[in-house]
């Protein structure tokens, strides 16, 4: 099942599951969730009830709404960093032996078809698609199977990064966590309907093709990550995980590409979606 957060004509926000080309609402439902986050929460009572609505006719079609991030305040906002071979290659950096974490603030979050802010203290901005699951269990010291069952769903996700202000110190969240740096969506993909690691991803700026894998490429897969970080930290429903992004970033381009205003920058997963995102000066 595909579930989105939308925007009416009206300018009410809904939560609805996708159909085809349309959506329903899912205020259909006896007991709807008021928040994305109430949802995840009580799927095991609720996802029967949300799949039955699939039979009703759509209450809106797609292009009558405006589409939302899914989520638009998670918990925690996780990324992995050098997760694809050939991203690490690329940097020139050694196959990490152990998983490399940061965060991403709770304001980078935007639209699937939202702005991307072009700093005013930096013009050195870059893209970089991924991979990016929903936590749907609380969660901590899982086993490997619990960290499967504990993922609730995947989305695709844009990592944008400001890279003078990432490399400022080794500390690399600064650079990472600029508002409007985390656009996700068009919605999400429950986790019954997706091999997360045979998807293939893609990026386009402009319309040419940047980046281009699969993530059978993964260092870590989605199920290492979720067992590494809980031996850290609970893991809550609504916490999303960014799970790093292929080679093709355009810091490594000689000379550099960086993003300037009016590009569209495109992430594609396919089995997913795609979000297109304009950058806009600050």
């Amino acid at each position: 099942m595909k579930i989105a957060r939308y925007s009416t004509t009206q300018g009410e926000v809904r939560l609805g599951l996708i159909i085809n080309d349309g959506i329903i609402d899912l205020a259909h439902l006896p007991e709807a969730p008021s928040s994305p986050s109430e949802l995840i929460e009580n799927w095991s009572s609720l996802s029967g009830g949300v799949a039955a609505l699939a039979g009703r006719a759509a209450d809106h079609q797609l292009d009558e709404v405006t589409l939302l991030a899914p989520l638009p305040r998670p918990g925690k906002i996780l990324a992995l960093g050098l997760n694809y071979a050939d991203h690490a290659a690329e940097a020139d950096m050694e196959l990490p032996a152990e998983q490399f974490w940061f965060c991403k603030q709770g304001t980078c979050i935007n639209d699937p078809f939202g702005r991307i802010e072009l700093p005013k203290v930096s013009s050195a901005l870059d893209y970089e698609a991924e991979l990016v699951f929903v936590i749907g269990k609380r969660i901590r010291h899982a086993t490997r199977e619990q960290a499967k069952e504990a993922i609730f769903g995947f989305m695709c996700g844009n990592d944008v990064s400001v890279r003078d202000w990432q490399f400022k110190t080794t500390q690399v969240m600064i650079g990472k966590s600029f508002d409007s740096h985390a656009p996700i969506g068009p919605w999400i993909v429950t986790a019954d309907e997706v091999d997360p690691h045979n998807l293939d991803i893609r990026c386009l700026v402009n319309g040419e093709k940047r980046q281009s894998s699969n993530t059978h490429h993964f260092i870590f897969d989605c199920y290492d990550q979720v067992e590494y970080l809980s031996k850290v930290m609970t893991l809550e429903p609504g916490d999303i995980v960014f799970t790093g992004t292929p080679s093709g970033v355009g810091a490594v381009m000689q000379p550099p590409r960086w993003l300037k205003e009016g590009d569209v920058v495109r992430v594609e997963i396919d089995g997913i979606g795609a979000i297109e995102n304009v950058v806009r000066a600050e």
